[in-house]
């Protein structure tokens, strides 16, 4: 008696069975021509042809009576993994760079703006004492006069900045003069730790993780809104994803969630995810997540500091990069310290010791280097709101698409091009809107009325008539419906 056909429960098992018998991937294959091919049976051939097109970013294609075709353009590899690699591994690398980086700044910033300020601050106390303990000396008047004058330039700012009068004080006076009340927009501080403000100024606000599930929730919200059945336009509309990434992404989704594709009359793929319906909430509408185009995050700002506390750490490195100069001018050494700081020794005085290294190079070239991280992350800034506006006005590009489609309207040249300016702020680059429609599925016509160029998205026009057809079909009674409870273990 012969031997049954094997049945596999993961569909990768399959699709390794049809991997070593569709010898040219890329033609057309329906499904019992991959089953004839490989010998599986049907259920478990149509699954295998499901997981690879997830893995192997497949396409679908529908035939006028019905039938599915699946084919893979590049064949059972992989190429755009090496390009992913290369980029996860120099993203890995740029991480950790940044990483040890940031490590590195942080603690020299701590270094810089404590150790080195109350040095330097000690060492200008220092000047005042010893050009005071020697008035009469002509010979005092060299960097101790100068310390002199640094000491002086900085009380007063300090004074100047944070008087109870200046923006940046933090009481008023509000109950008459003398009597110090807090101040109420002040009542709500930002309690972020310094160092991490430090961090903000250098390095710019920390990112917020990408939600790694984020596409996979808002899908599933939007095939619940839409009586669990959804197409493509309604997978881009709620992801922001092109065409070529949506279909591979759903052939996923289905395996996960026991899904199923149909093909209606004209043509259109829908998907099918009953098995979702199942709910046991209280009847009523499920609303539709947000688009795309409404969820896409601010540019973060440059630093998310207030302006004083940028202006403070400014101005405490700018202040060691004055410090660390005049130390060198003035060959300030680590043995002249004690000299000048307990025995009030004028350094003019005090004979050469050498470069000033510790004093002097380190703080200098240091402090310099890092005023080159916001600097440079200012000038980034630009291109970073150019690329930002530009994503903006790909999804109003999207949202004009769909819109229209949904609503049988022509998709012309000057609808795409006022909504991508809308929203970008600034017109397109040359090509760049044909770019947007070639990843979302768009053919270019004439119009016979005006004879002006449109564009043609068949696939969704006629995925949007078989999804209205399919759900108005669609029985919500017994699909949403769990049974009666007939037992609990809280009873």
């Amino acid at each position: 008696m012969p031997e049954p056909t094997p049945t596999f429960k993961d569909p990768r098992e399959a699709a390794h069975v049809l991997i070593a018998s569709l010898k040219d991937p890329a033609a057309p294959h329906t499904v019992a021509d991959a089953a004839t091919a490989s010998g599986l049976a049907l259920r478990d051939t149509e699954r295998g042809l499901t997981w690879l097109t997830q893995e192997y970013r497949g396409h679908l294609r529908a035939t006028e009576q019905g039938e599915l075709l699946y084919l893979f353009p590049t064949g059972f590899t992989q190429p755009w993994k090496t390009y992913d690699a290369w980029s996860r591994a120099g993203s890995a690398v740029a991480k950790g760079a940044m990483g040890a980086l940031r490590f590195v700044v942080r603690a020299w910033l701590m270094i810089v703006l404590l150790a080195y300020v109350a040095i330097f601050l000690a060492v200008l106390v220092g000047m005042m004492f010893a050009r005071q303990g020697n008035s009469n000396d002509r010979r005092g008047g060299g960097f101790s006069g100068l310390g002199f004058v640094l000491f002086r330039v900085l009380g007063d700012a300090l004074f100047w900045t944070f008087h109870p009068f200046s923006p940046f004080a933090v009481t008023s006076y509000g109950q008459g003069y003398g009597q110090a009340q807090p101040m109420r927009s002040r009542a709500k501080r930002d309690e972020v730790p310094f160092y991490e403000r430090v961090n903000r100024y250098f390095f710019g606000p920390t990112p917020a993780k990408a939600d790694p599930l984020g596409h996979e929730r808002a899908i599933l919200g939007e095939l619940r809104a839409k009586k669990g059945r959804i197409g493509v336009g309604d997978v881009m509309r709620v992801t922001g994803l092109t065409r070529d990434k949506a279909d591979p992404l759903m052939a996923r989704l289905m395996l996960d969630y026991e899904g199923d594709v149909a093909v209606s009359d004209d043509g259109a793929i829908v998907y099918h995810f009953e098995a979702m319906r199942r709910t046991a909430a209280s009847d009523g509408p499920t609303a539709r997540p947000p688009p795309a185009w409404e969820t896409l995050p601010d540019l973060p700002p440059l630093t998310g500091n207030p302006f004083e506390t940028n202006l403070l750490i400014a101005g405490l490195n700018l202040f060691n990069v004055v410090m660390a100069a005049v130390a060198i001018d003035q060959n300030l050494t680590l043995a002249k310290l004690p000299l000048l700081l307990f025995h009030h020794i004028p350094l003019v005085r005090m004979p050469y010791d050498g470069t000033p290294l510790v004093l002097g190079v380190i703080p200098l070239v240091f402090s310099l280097a890092i005023f080159l991280l916001p600097i440079g992350r200012a000038l980034l800034r630009a291109s970073a709101e150019r690329a930002h506006a530009h994503e903006k006005g790909r999804l109003a590009v999207l949202r004009e698409v769909l819109t229209r489609v949904e609503n049988k309207k022509e998709v012309t040249d000057g609808a795409l091009e006022g909504a991508f300016k809308r929203a970008a702020g600034e017109a397109a680059g040359e090509g760049e809107i044909s770019k947007h429609l070639a990843g979302l599925g768009g053919d270019v016509a004439v119009s016979s009325e005006t004879g002006g160029v449109r564009y043609r998205f068949a696939d969704l026009e006629t995925e949007a008539v078989a999804l209205q057809a399919e759900r108005e079909a669609a029985d919500d009674e017994e699909e949403k419906k769990v049974g009666r409870v007939v037992f609990a273990s809280d009873d």
